[in-house]
């Protein structure tokens, strides 16, 4: 079975809706690291307090069969098009994988059964 990482970058407070929207679309486990985006204009500054938008960058291991089903979902439930939603998401192959749950693979196996 091929794996990929779908990583999935929202802001904070869309996390726990992105991570629901991806387990109901055959997700498992999930990896969250927090982080701050700087984007292209400048940082908003209020009575001297700089203000950055905090991030959640959400790592999912997947079979590669899945991965797109997910990514799918992702991108229309928190509406990745919209100019107001500041996300991202993509994927990335991976070559080696060690340590997935024995559980996981066999959920994956029954989903990607299902994809078939």
């Amino acid at each position: 079975m091929k794996f990929v990482a779908l990583v999935a970058i929202v802001g904070e407070e869309r996390e726990e809706e992105a991570i629901k929207i991806a387990k109901e679309a055959g997700a498992g486990a999930v990896t969250i690291i927090r982080g701050r985006s700087l984007g292209l204009e400048e940082k908003k500054i209020f009575f001297g307090l700089t203000l950055e938008e905090s991030v959640s960058v959400l790592i999912f291991v997947l079979p590669r069969r899945l991965s797109m089903r997910v990514l799918k979902a992702l991108k229309e439930g928190i509406d990745m098009q919209s100019d107001d939603v500041n996300s991202l998401a993509f994927t990335v192959p991976l070559g080696h994988v060690a340590g997935l749950n024995i559980e996981e693979l066999h959920k994956f196996e029954n989903e990607i059964k299902e994809i078939l």
